[in-house]
């Protein structure tokens, strides 16, 4: 099940958002201030989301936003929400990676499909993350010879060329070659060099 904090200071709205959002099947985490939600323990290995409030007392809801990336395990995609249509303060927000942000009094059908969304970011994010904890995984493995064929491969210099400037054999070259391919779970070089250079997860971000 996946979690939606709810950052606001207005208890009746944090309330009937409460209310709102456990009826569609999440889970419902409330605050009152943002330090109250960096200091509660994250849960680990659920998706989430933040809905969180643009003014707060003490943080605001933005500063709260661009601290995340300090506090990578309660960093899940943000959902804003503002008494104001603050222009200035919404670009802000969406500049900084804010999934979406609606201004009060919220329609409920478009709070459900924003959260729907900010979720599925979220588990996009842990997914990226799981793969590229993998493939370093798989990287530290490979032997310094391996790595430097690896690094020719990308270049895309020939067994021959290669094997010249290491000094040893084609046929090594082609062995260290599939044992690269193996250790990265892959079966063809188009396969390889697709690993290689997908996107990276943003910074501070979780898993």
């Amino acid at each position: 099940m996946a979690i939606v904090h709810v950052i606001d200071d207005d208890a009746p709205l944090r309330n009937a958002l409460e209310r709102l959002l456990s009826a569609a099947g999440y889970e419902v985490r409330t605050y009152l201030a943002a330090g109250d939600y960096l200091v509660a323990p994250p849960p680990l290995a659920r998706p989430a989301c933040l809905l969180l409030d643009l003014q707060l007392p003490g943080v605001s809801g933005l500063e709260l936003q661009a601290a995340l990336s300090r506090h990578p395990g309660h960093d899940h995609p943000v959902v804003f929400i503002s008494g104001t249509a603050d222009v200035r303060s919404s670009v802000q927000a969406m500049r900084a990676g804010a999934s979406h942000f609606l201004t009060k009094p919220i329609d409920g059908d478009r709070l459900l499909a924003a959260i729907k969304d900010a979720v599925e970011l979220d588990m996009t994010l842990h997914e990226r993350h799981a793969r590229e904890h993998q493939l370093q995984q798989a990287l530290r493995s490979l032997t310094p010879r391996e790595r430097q064929v690896l690094d020719g491969v990308c270049a895309g210099r020939l067994h021959k060329q290669m094997a010249a400037e290491l000094g040893v054999s084609e046929r090594t070259i082609k062995s260290d070659r599939a044992r690269i391919m193996r250790a990265l779970g892959v079966t063809a070089l188009p396969d390889l060099m697709k690993l290689l250079v997908a996107p990276r997860p943003r910074p501070g971000s979780r898993p």
